[in-house]
């Protein structure tokens, strides 16, 4: 039977499977009954996932509908680009979703491809860019500057006047100091942050960092 739309979740992993209820709740009130939701994944051993079929992308790229919406809920930011630019390529578009409690305050822009996990808050006068993702109970505070593909991992606390470029991952519980107007901490492209790492300066480009106060780290 053809579908009149399908919502695909790009990842049937850990965090697609998060991700899946908050794309059903996005679009609960589509008034189409033969609406799929369903997995993209290229694992072959998968063809259920939490009662939603799971599809190899030339499969779903096979689907007979109306229009078709990916998710992509994929951590790694090399690949959720080269995903981005795949469904680019192939004319499908790409969602954003976020849970029904986020809170977003006053002056917030942010371009296309996000999710924004439960819990997760932006204050006042922020640009995220684009396929930004905020795991649970992170939060961006006021002046922040991100780039494009950037990951919070649950719980980040990102404070004020903070500029985050592009490609960075900001690991679990991590907390990076509030800058200030003159002088924003920056964290450069391509840069880790550690699990539970507290940053209080700025941070160098494709550099990993750790602990507390948040130092380069170096592989023994």
């Amino acid at each position: 039977m053809k579908s009149s739309k399908v919502y695909a979740v790009y990842g049937a992993s850990g965090f697609g499977r998060e991700v899946m209820p908050l794309l059903r709740q996005h679009y609960s009130t589509d008034s189409c009954s033969e609406s799929l939701f369903i997995f993209i994944d290229d694992d072959p051993s998968l063809s259920d996932v939490n009662g939603h079929k799971v599809y190899t992308y030339n499969d779903f790229l096979g689907l007979e509908a109306h229009s078709k919406n990916v998710v992509l809920a994929i951590a790694n930011d090399k690949t959720r680009k080269a995903l981005a630019d795949k469904c680019a390529k192939d004319k499908i578009a790409v969602s954003s979703v976020s849970a029904s409690n986020v809170v977003k305050m006053d002056e917030v822009s942010i371009s296309e491809g996000f999710i924004l996990s439960p819990f997760v808050t932006l204050t006042s006068n922020i640009k995220i860019g684009k396929h930004f993702h905020a795991n649970i109970y992170s939060y961006i505070a006021h002046d922040c500057v991100i780039g494009d593909y950037v990951t919070f991992a649950p719980s980040v606390k990102c404070n004020g006047n903070v500029h985050i470029e592009d490609h960075v991952y900001v690991g679990t519980g991590a907390i990076i100091k509030q800058g200030s107007a003159g002088k924003p901490l920056r964290i450069g492209a391509g840069a880790i942050i550690g699990m539970g790492a507290v940053v209080t300066k700025d941070v160098l480009p494709n550099t990993t960092v750790v602990g507390n106060p948040a130092r380069p780290f170096i592989k023994k």
